[in-house]
């Protein structure tokens, strides 16, 4: 197959890209490294690198940040980072990729452990992930030629333990080889609708 990952170069890309790329043609984006570079926010450069890359049997979306915050701080801008970033930005990916998108292939988004198992300071974070498990279990009723559509809903994963140190209080981290295995599943399996929770 040949797939497209973006968001290639974070953490939870280098697990998915770890995995896939043992069977498969991976191409690399993200917004400043890769085989490709693209900003998801930006409808405009989304177009121009699915035009550039040609028909693909997959795409991967790892990409996307949100706001961590105590909520009585919060302000509605902070909270729009997610929706723009991280779910609007994967959400592009979808709309915009289905005509570059093979017959029976397949999309699979990134969501994350906070909305089934919140921390303080990460509403913005369960709310984000938790609209993309709405979009994927929506859309996928509504997928044209048998594009199936399914998201990895990661746990923190061991890279990331030290880098947000004291926000996930008592959380089991999670390996980087079990996440890359949840893409796989997505990608290669018969699964749609799905979300597909790692620790």
């Amino acid at each position: 197959m040949r797939i497209l990952v973006v968001g290639a170069s974070g953490t939870v890309g280098r697990a998915a890209v770890g995995e896939l790329s043992r069977r498969h043609e991976v191409i690399r984006a993200g917004r400043s490294s890769g085989d490709v570079t693209v900003d998801v926010m930006k409808e405009d450069a989304v177009k121009a690198m699915f035009e550039r890359l040609g028909m693909l049997d997959a795409v991967v979306a790892c990409a996307g940040h949100v706001h961590f915050g105590p909520l009585a701080g919060m302000t509605p801008a902070q909270f729009r980072k997610g929706l723009d970033d991280k779910l609007m930005g994967q959400i592009n990916l979808v709309l915009i990729g289905l005509q570059h998108v093979k017959d029976g292939g397949s999309f699979t988004l990134t969501s994350g452990i906070l909305d089934r198992d919140p921390v303080r300071a990460g509403a913005n974070a369960a709310a984000v992930n938790g609209a993309i498990g709405g979009f994927v279990r929506g859309a996928a009723i509504d997928m044209p030629r048998g594009i199936r559509i399914n998201a990895v809903s990661p746990g923190l994963l061991e890279e990331s333990a030290q880098k947000y140190d004291g926000f996930f209080p008592g959380h089991e981290t999670v390996s980087s080889a079990r996440v890359g295995l949840a893409y796989a599943k997505s990608v290669e399996g018969g699964l749609t609708g799905q979300v597909i929770s790692v620790g």
